[in-house]
This record gives structure tokens, C-alpha cells and sequence, in this order.
């Protein structure tokens, strides 16, 4: 059995993403369930469908005002570096990153979806974007500003440029 099964909680109303996250999930299942003499290859078509799952998604980011310094775009960002990782190391016939891999990139997957995913197929909705060709039907919905940071109030240029207190000890010393 593997770590991870499309189910609808992993569902977000955008037709264009589910089939992706499902595609996903998917090759994801059969990384898990390959043999060694086939693992390498599932592995590489999972890598490859996940960079054009996040390049579009990053687009579409990109298409209604999302930064490309956004820690979605980012967290897409790290989680190829690591795929690419196991990549480099199944080339020098170390098939066992890419065994620990698996299931944790399952364990990640649905709090990615759940979260991130879920706010960029909310916001998408909002502007009435449509995916498959780029069109904002409610450009009035997009943000004024360019999303950065997480996307939510801390996000904000006023929470940005809020200086974080002090350390005690810093404080301490200070006085």
C-alpha cells in the first residue's frame, strides 16, 4: 500500500489543479511501489511531472500578482532541489534517498495542497482565472500590490517593515 491516496480532502474546486495533484499522487504511488530496477525511471518521471506542475503553478502566481519571492514559489523552489537531490544520487546507483524520499514527500504533500495550494485555487477563483489560458475574467479582484512573503498579514508592507523586538537579552544589555 502506499503513503499517499488521492482523496477529496486533498480536492480544491480547480479542475486544472486536482487533475495535477491527483497525476501526482499518482506517480508518487508508483515511485513507492517500483522495484529497483525501476525506480530510477519512475522516479525521474515524478521529477518531471512535479517541475511543470510548479512552473504552472508558479504562472499562474505570477499571472495575478503573486512575487516570485512568495514562500509558495519558494517552498516549489526547495522541494525540486530535493527531488533533484535524489535524482543525483540514484545516478550514482544510491537508490536510497529516493526510498526515504517517497514517504516523506507524501507526508508533505497534503499540508502543501491543504494550505498553500488551497489559498493560490481560493485566490485564482476570486479573479476568475482561468488556468488554461491565462485570463483574469475579475481583474478588479486581483491585490493592488504584489504578493510577497506568505501571502497573508504578514505579508502586508506594514507588517514588513515592523521591526521584530529585541531578544531579553538584548534588551538586558541595551538598558
Amino acid at each position: 500500500m502506499t503513503t499517499l491516496q488521492w482523496s477529496d480532502a486533498l480536492a480544491l474546486d480547480l479542475p486544472l489543479m486536482d487533475d495535477t495533484h491527483r497525476e501526482f499522487v499518482d506517480l508518487l504511488a508508483a515511485v513507492e511501489r517500483a522495484d529497483d530496477a525501476t525506480l530510477v525511471q519512475a522516479w525521474q518521471t515524478l521529477v518531471d511531472h512535479t517541475q511543470a506542475h510548479f512552473d504552472r503553478e508558479d504562472r499562474w502566481m505570477r499571472d495575478t500578482r503573486f512575487s516570485s519571492t512568495n514562500c509558495h514559489s519558494t517552498q516549489h523552489r526547495v522541494v525540486l532541489q530535493v527531488l533533484r537531490e535524489g535524482s543525483a544520487h540514484a545516478a550514482q546507483g544510491d537508490l536510497v534517498p529516493i526510498r526515504h524520499m517517497a514517504p516523506e514527500l507524501a507526508a508533505w504533500f497534503p499540508q502543501h495542497a491543504q494550505s498553500m495550494d488551497a489559498a493560490l485555487a481560493l485566490h485564482l477563483r476570486r479573479a476568475g482565472y482561468d488556468p488554461l489560458t491565462g485570463v483574469v475574467h475579475a481583474p478588479d479582484a486581483l491585490p493592488d500590490d504584489v504578493i510577497t512573503g506568505c501571502g497573508g498579514a504578514c505579508s502586508t508592507p506594514e507588517a514588513d517593515n515592523t521591526a521584530l523586538p529585541e531578544p531579553a537579552a538584548e534588551q538586558t544589555q541595551a538598558a
